[in-house]
């Protein structure tokens, strides 16, 4: 299986989940199931950038490796993955839009995994905010990332 996160830039949300979802598949042992994932963005804003230095510093003080470059989705990306799990509706609409058809992805908002009511189900893009922003992020897709792998890889 193959997952790819998507938000707008690619430099906050998801880089972060992809780093918390690979962690997580490594320790659970399921790196023979979901055998690649990445991380893009709906739009080219910032590409070849590394991770906004708030998720950095949010991903080492829960002492997740983070190491990504911004990169922009593309149709072939599509055909590629099994999954592409994107933060917000905005995203959402967008992926509908860029997809080709006959493309095998599921796109879907990450937050479908959701079942801690304490959470919402949307993930917020931090950027504009403050440190409590991307704290709220890393909950949420270490909660999404949880519920997907005990869902769909048992």
């Amino acid at each position: 299986m193959k997952v790819a996160f998507v938000c707008t830039g690619n430099i906050c949300r998801s880089p972060m989940a992809e780093a918390v979802f690979s962690q997580l598949v490594e320790q659970k042992g399921l790196s023979s199931v979901i055998t690649k994932v990445d991380s893009f963005g709906t739009h080219s804003y910032h590409l070849g950038e590394t991770p906004d230095q708030r998720t950095v510093a949010t991903c080492e003080a829960h002492n997740v490796p983070i190491n990504h470059r911004a990169q922009q989705i593309k149709p072939q990306h599509f055909h590629d993955f099994d999954y592409i799990l994107c933060m917000d509706n905005y995203n959402l609409r967008s992926l509908e839009h860029k997809r080709p058809s006959g493309s095998k992805a599921r796109v879907c908002l990450f937050g479908d995994w959701k079942e801690d009511p304490k959470l919402e189900k949307i993930v917020d893009d931090p950027y504009y905010g403050g440190r409590d922003g991307f704290e709220e992020c890393y909950r949420q897709c270490k909660h999404f990332s949880e519920v997907f792998l005990q869902k769909e890889c048992s």
